[in-house]
């Protein structure tokens, strides 16, 4: 198949993948589309958003339409590394048997990540970048495709351990989640009250979401559009010399370069879902806050002045 075919069909079959979604999610257009983003270009996202807005069952439903085993990692105070990764024990035979964590598994929900001390957050980070776990010296590959979704409630922040920057910047994605509007609302109370259980079809095998994942990184991309993405990301700096004011004033730190590779490679796939063969500056802005928010600290002036993160992006988009 050509790529130009296949894009016809990625974008055909992502259509039928909304469809599917939404038999059990209601509304979060916007959130299932990010979320498909960061699949199909091979990346991770992290969600924040308050208790009961179905992030599980999001994720859930999602794997099961992709066809990808999905495992649940409840992230507590007292989780260990080797909770996450799996162990060694003696068998009867007196020899050493790795049994796997649920770390092997296509599709991982790290449910409140900022739950669990740094030794434990921090043991994702291989598994994260290298798609592979180190354990008593032995490397384990893990399933492709892979993908951590975790989620962080940003209300409540007693008895929590912030990501670190270094493992924030894993994200692809920062992904946030707000109410559903009234209407919505009345239909999520209506399904999820009655005895129906619609049953979700897989449309997708493992195979076939690697192949669209290597199709998105050839779509070609102009050096301007390169150029865009990169002085976006260079004007959230506050000592670099193109960024304004507004960011000398209000940004502590900016993102770094991987969020020049993040936007561009969301762009290609934000290009494709839309059936276009190269993406413009247009699909870059239309990601830029997800790939953006996590990576750009502000400080107490923008703070005290009530300057989210989300209008300084906007107006430098």
């Amino acid at each position: 198949m050509s790529d130009v075919a296949a894009i016809q069909s990625l974008v055909h079959k992502r259509n039928e993948l909304k469809a599917e979604i939404a038999k059990i999610i209601v509304g979060q257009d916007a959130v299932v589309d990010q979320i498909l983003l960061s699949i199909f270009s091979g990346g991770h996202a992290l969600l924040v958003g308050v208790p009961g807005l179905a992030k599980t069952l999001m994720v859930n439903t999602i794997a099961q339409a992709l066809g990808l085993d999905f495992k649940r990692i409840q992230f507590t105070p007292d989780l260990m590394p080797s909770d996450i990764l799996g162990s060694e024990i003696l068998d009867e035979n007196r020899t050493f048997k790795f049994i796997k964590g649920p770390i092997f598994s296509n599709i991982i929900l790290a449910d409140e990540i900022n739950r669990t001390p740094p030794k434990t957050q921090a043991a994702l980070l291989e598994a994260m970048q290298e798609r592979a776990v180190t354990i008593a010296g032995q490397n384990h590959k893990l399933s492709l495709p892979y993908f951590v979704l975790a989620t962080q409630n940003p209300i409540e922040q007693e008895g929590t351990y912030p990501l670190p920057e270094a493992q924030l910047d894993r994200f692809m994605f920062s992904i946030k989640l707000d109410y559903p509007s009234f209407a919505e609302e009345v239909q999520v109370v209506k399904s999820t009250t009655s005895d129906d259980k619609p049953s979700i079809n897989p449309l997708f095998t493992a195979q076939e979401i690697i192949d669209f994942q290597h199709l998105i990184r050839r779509i070609p991309v102009a050096d301007n559009v390169i150029e865009y993405a990169v002085t976006l990301v260079s004007k959230t700096r506050p000592d670099s010399p193109m960024s304004p004011e507004l960011v000398k004033n209000y940004i502590d730190w900016g993102a770094g370069p991987r969020a020049s590779q993040n936007l561009i490679l969301a762009a290609k796939a934000n290009a494709a879902f839309n059936g276009k063969f190269s993406p413009d500056s247009e699909d870059v802005k239309a990601v830029a806050e997800g790939i953006l928010r996590h990576r750009v600290v502000k400080n107490y002036k923008a703070d005290a002045e009530g300057l989210s993160i989300e209008k300084i992006i906007s107006q430098l988009v």
